[in-house]
């Protein structure tokens, strides 16, 4: 198998030797640059995988080379990390929206490096698949962190706090930020003219809400509301799409968000259509569960109205609440103080299949 070829430029000579032999241990092929001028010249000259530059850098800093590598549409969409000692959220964000793909900052132990430099190369690869290669692809590029710029960028933003039950933005808006989760979870929803609420999708901490309205230029197609007392960051609107014009990857990644989203709402339907009143509240618990369980071997709690999770599991309240005392009787569940415990995570997870 071909080894990745990786472009080192750094001005410090003890810090380019380590690092070099570091990737050079991993089997990594490394070519080496002493200032970036010359790094420019390399890159051009063998075509590397991936560049890790330092910013900081006499002749031509890191800021320089990529504004040079961006230029050179033979090169222009190799992976870039910053290799940096600046630590400052400004600093970052001023690489990042320059079309930098991750950074890592100074001192660094091997792993972090080698995770970054893996992480990157993963991505990389999976970008460059055709979209025809299916969901396949889709699942394990939504598996993957997005990348880092985008969430540094994110939390150097303003942030606003939101009260539980507050709307963080309303169907038939026009959107003019990218909503980033600091804390919290939230839901969004559509109303249908009757009233009755349909849960689109469910959101915790790390996640971008209102993408998708950014990405098609139109009004917000739902309405997204705290479930619970929320702090989230605003990235205007100016910035997401300057950050998209500098890093093909990003724009990708969100092309392949958007597909995946269209197969969740398609298959959000036929089971609202198909699944019975058992499958229905069994699947929202489990979605539920899915994605605010943290790490560790207790079982699953849950504090959340009961009009909350009919609209998830798309059926009327009071169906919903006499399901919750079936499941109660027979052991799949214990509802105390109105949380839900998941005592039987299998076998509700069996009604699904």
């Amino acid at each position: 198998m071909k080894r990745k070829k990786i472009l080192l430029i750094e001005d410090n000579d003890d810090v380019r030797s380590n690092t070099a032999e570091i990737l050079e241990l991993s089997n990594y092929e490394v070519i080496v640059a002493e200032n970036g001028k010359i790094g420019v010249e390399k890159a051009m000259e063998h075509r590397p995988d991936l560049i890790i530059c330092d910013i900081m850098m006499p002749v031509l800093d890191g800021y320089g080379v990529l504004h040079a590598i961006n230029r050179n549409a033979a090169i222009k969409h190799t992976p870039f990390i910053f290799l940096t000692a600046k630590s400052e959220k400004g600093d970052f964000r001023k690489g990042m929206e320059s079309g930098a793909d991750d950074y890592i900052t100074k001192p660094f132990s091997g792993s972090e490096l080698l995770n970054a430099v893996d992480s990157r190369l993963r991505k990389w690869d999976l970008m460059q698949k055709d979209l025809g290669g299916g969901l396949e692809a889709v699942d394990e590029l939504q598996r993957e962190a997005m990348p880092k710029d985008l969430h540094a960028v994110a939390e150097a933003q303003n942030s606003n706090i939101y009260k539980k039950k507050q709307v963080i933005y309303a169907e038939g808006n026009h959107p003019g930020r990218l909503f980033y989760i600091l804390e919290g979870k939230v839901k969004t929803y559509r109303t249908h003219e009757d009233g009755k609420e349909l849960v689109t999708g469910l959101f915790g901490v790390g996640d971008f809400i209102g993408h998708i309205a950014l990405l098609e230029g139109t009004t917000y197609k739902d309405t997204a509301i705290a479930l619970d007392d929320c702090r989230i960051a605003l990235v205007p609107r100016d910035t997401f799409e300057t950050l998209l014009n500098g890093n093909p990857e990003m724009s990708r990644k969100f092309l392949r968000l958007l597909a995946s989203n269209i197969n969740e709402k398609e298959q959000q339907l036929v089971a609202l259509a198909y699944n019975s009143l058992r499958r229905k509240v069994a699947d929202a618990l489990m979605q539920l569960r899915n994605k605010y369980k943290t790490t560790g071997n207790t079982s699953f709690e849950m504090d959340i109205s009961r009009e909350n999770l009919a609209s998830i599991a798309g059926t009327a309240t009071e169906s919903l609440i006499r399901t919750l005392s079936d499941f109660k009787s027979e052991g799949l569940i214990d509802i105390k103080g109105g949380k839900i415990l998941l005592l039987q995570e299998k076998k509700l997870q069996d009604l699904l299949n």
